[in-house]
């Protein structure tokens, strides 16, 4: 039996040496006690129902790639709020055929819902999303305050 215990990517250690380390492990504390309370119902562990994601970043994007095979771009949403990254949609069930006997059924059915937090702030209005071969690429172009800046070192 595989559980997950966190909703967003953990970016292990590099958070710890931000700029403030206390809330960098305050964060990751929550994120850990948020995921047993979350996902715990009192007796049993769900089945979860999330799709696997990864996050990357360039000096001028986010990009998120998400595995979502089998679905249609009609069931899948994406929003951007408040530096979040929302990711909700619906696998549907399609087993209408009479005459069939099941064996064994492994394949997630019903809603789901991904949220992360962003590592910086991203043009809301400029997000891009398209889905391809059950995967969702997801581009989240850098606000201009957060992309890497040149400066020229002068000699005396």
């Amino acid at each position: 039996m595989t559980t997950e215990l966190s909703t967003r990517p953990s970016n292990g250690m590099n958070r710890l040496f931000d700029r403030d380390p206390f809330r960098a492990l305050q964060q990751q504390m929550d994120d850990l006690i948020g995921g047993f309370s979350r996902d715990w119902d009192g007796g049993h562990w769900p089945s979860v129902n999330k799709p696997s994601l990864d996050v990357s970043e360039t000096d001028n994007a986010i990009e998120v790639h998400v595995d979502l095979p089998g679905m249609k771009p009609e069931d899948v949403n994406v929003e951007v709020r408040d530096n979040i990254l929302q990711i909700t949609g619906e696998r549907k069930e399609e087993r209408e055929e009479k005459g069939k006997t099941w064996h064994r059924v492994e394949r997630r059915t019903g809603n789901f819902i991904r949220s992360l937090s962003l590592p910086c702030t991203v043009k809301d209005a400029k997000v891009e999303a398209e889905y391809s071969n059950g995967v969702l690429t997801i581009t989240l172009p850098k606000a201009e305050e957060s992309k890497p800046r040149r400066v020229a070192v002068k000699a005396k």
